[in-house]
């Protein structure tokens, strides 16, 4: 026998929540806004419209479901079911947040304060999330199959992301390493830089977006659902020993972008997450690829 549909809320603590766990009682945080200029009342207000859209998706889970919430810094220890329905609360990188934990379930983007978020990726307001929970528990939901990144070491660490990953120094460090890419005959070259990106059509809204802009690129950055991936290199600096020929590109269907670690220590994260980074020495290898796994949102 099947088991019933789960519906998993994914929310993170309010800014007024960090606040009072900061300083203890609401006076304390009013107060200490107040001598920076900012007032408790708007962040409380945000809070409050977060919790009302926390409630309401909640109270419109079906009866015959069962259901479970998992906060933001949970995440990495949740342990999602393929029956679960996720419906993530909040704004568009909470989205991203949860991505690379997810094996295929479908997933809902409540924007919990209308306005105030690009709804990118949080594409629903909270009244809607009565009719979205079971059609989205069908067969026939119609999804966007949101293109993800994958960075794999030489020792088979694993690293998922829907905007990008960045491969870098931890600091202010420069990088220093060798970049490659597959399936061509441009030779490997030697670069020291602030590190490199890449990342999705997803992506390409974001941080990806910026240094496109920032350098007038003319590569054409992918769509969210198009199976490529666009990359950059922060800063390269020439130099007799390193290039800065290789600097962007596009990554399609069997191609990858090589990197071999010439620094004491570089970090790999994806979606800004630095908290759960790869650490990589000196003469590792991480490769990065088109995920095969995709995000399924439901429209």
């Amino acid at each position: 026998m099947s088991l019933a549909p789960r519906a998993v809320l994914v929310h993170r603590t309010t800014e007024y929540e960090e606040l009072l766990a900061r300083h203890g009682t609401h006076g304390q945080a009013a107060f200490f806004l107040a001598a920076r200029g900012r007032s408790v009342d708007a962040v409380r207000e945000r809070h409050e419209h977060n919790r009302a859209a926390l409630a309401e998706v909640a109270g419109a889970v079906p009866l015959t479901w069962r259901q479970t919430r998992v906060e933001r810094a949970d995440l990495d220890r949740f342990l999602f079911g393929p029956e679960d329905v996720v419906v993530v609360v909040g704004q568009d990188g909470l989205v991203a947040n949860a991505a690379k934990y997810l094996t295929g379930q479908p997933v809902i983007g409540i924007d919990a304060d209308p306005g105030r978020n690009p709804g990118v990726l949080v594409r629903h307001r909270p009244d809607r999330a009565r009719r979205l929970l079971p059609y989205a528990a069908g067969a026939g939901a119609a999804v966007d199959e949101l293109t993800m990144v994958e960075a794999v070491t030489d020792d088979a660490q694993r690293l998922l992301a829907l905007n990008e990953i960045y491969v870098g120094p931890a600091g202010h460090q420069t990088a220093r390493y060798t970049l490659g890419l597959d399936g061509t005959d441009v030779p490997a070259e030697p670069q020291a830089s602030s590190g490199v990106l890449v990342g999705t059509g997803t992506g390409a809204t974001g941080w990806l977006r910026s240094l496109w802009e920032q350098r007038s690129s003319t590569l054409a950055l992918p769509a969210p659902a198009d199976a490529r991936l666009a990359w950059f290199v922060r800063e390269a600096w020439p130099s007799p020993t390193t290039g800065t020929t290789l600097v962007e590109g596009l990554l399609g269907a069997g191609r990858g972008l090589r990197l071999t670690v010439e620094s004491d220590r570089l970090v790999a994260f994806g979606d800004g997450v630095e908290s759960d980074a790869l650490e990589l020495t000196w003469g590792q290898t991480i490769h990065l690829t088109v995920a095969t796994s995709r995000l399924r949102l439901v429209h």
